[in-house]
């Protein structure tokens, strides 16, 4: 492995309007301790961005509650005008304090978070809002409602959900197109399997976040370490692999602050598994 380019990972088009090489960064790492304040080095935090689209990454995830606001400021700091690149971002969480996260779905909070987004981020228009979770106090018809509203409005492009059950992608889908899924998914973390074949027959875009894990495969002389060593890869890498490899809507977003990370991460858009690898890897957890 030696080419470091993201467009090897392939291409996915982002609600039939926005193609993307498949491989993308997750923007929630460049901020301070417990996701809260400015990162401790903001000049290697922006050196880490900068370096994105060198890698051929054009698929940025980040979200206002990143901070808060800090990810989308230094985003629009280092990178705007976002030249061929998409970026998503996401809204419905609110920050107390360091590691602490809130859900609020009521429509207006929604509605102005991601008119605060649009400035902070200095575009015309987002290019794909999320809603980071599905708030339960608050009825969901009237969170889709509010983002039926962004689109309307022409805020935002497109939309898509977070940690969510193939009932509610469908239920939301009677309200507005979701272009976008995005759950906890990995090697050791399948939960969202019947999510992600939806996504396949609807053509709907699946983000997995904490896309790096492999826990016990990845351990000296484990499966996942074993096929890392016979490709001079890590362990990481090979996570990232089978993702890519393992559906053609994947869009794995690893996130990092540190510039080798990075490098590192990007390198596995050019990691090939083989078919044995693969179906090796699939069935380790099933």
């Amino acid at each position: 492995m030696t080419t470091i380019d993201a467009a090897l990972s392939g291409r996915f088009t982002i609600g039939r309007n926005l193609t993307v090489n498949r491989l993308g960064f997750g923007a929630m790492r460049i901020t301070g301790a417990g996701i809260w304040g400015p990162p401790p080095d903001r000049d290697a935090a922006i050196a880490v961005l900068k370096r994105v689209p060198e890698l051929g990454i054009s698929f940025i995830d980040t979200a206002d509650s990143y901070g808060p606001n800090v990810s989308e400021e230094l985003l629009r700091e280092a990178l705007n005008p976002f030249k061929g690149m998409v970026v998503a971002t996401k809204g419905g969480l609110t920050r107390p304090g360091p590691g602490q996260w809130v859900s609020n779905g009521d429509p207006d909070y929604l509605i102005e978070q991601a008119k605060g987004s649009l400035l902070r981020l200095g575009v015309e228009r987002i290019d794909l809002w999320q809603l980071h979770r599905i708030d339960s106090r608050v009825p969901r018809d009237q969170q889709f409602g509010a983002i039926r509203q962004l689109l309307d409005e022409g805020i935002i492009r497109n939309a898509g959900l977070s940690e969510v059950s193939v009932a509610e992608i469908e239920a939301a889908s009677r309200v507005f197109p979701v272009a976008t899924v995005q759950n906890r998914y990995n090697l050791t973390d399948r939960g969202s399997e019947e999510v992600l074949r939806h996504c396949e027959k609807h053509d709907i875009g699946f983000i997995p976040w904490y896309p790096l894990a492999a826990g016990e495969l990845a351990r000296p002389g484990a499966l996942v370490d074993r096929i890392a060593t016979a490709h001079g890869a890590t362990p990481g890498q090979v996570a990232l692999a089978w993702l890519l490899q393992h559906s053609p809507v994947m869009l794995p977003i690893p996130g990092t602050g540190s510039l080798a990370h990075l490098e590192e991460n990007t390198e596995a858009a050019g990691l090939e598994l083989s078919e044995t690898e693969m179906a090796e890897l699939t069935a380790a957890v099933e």
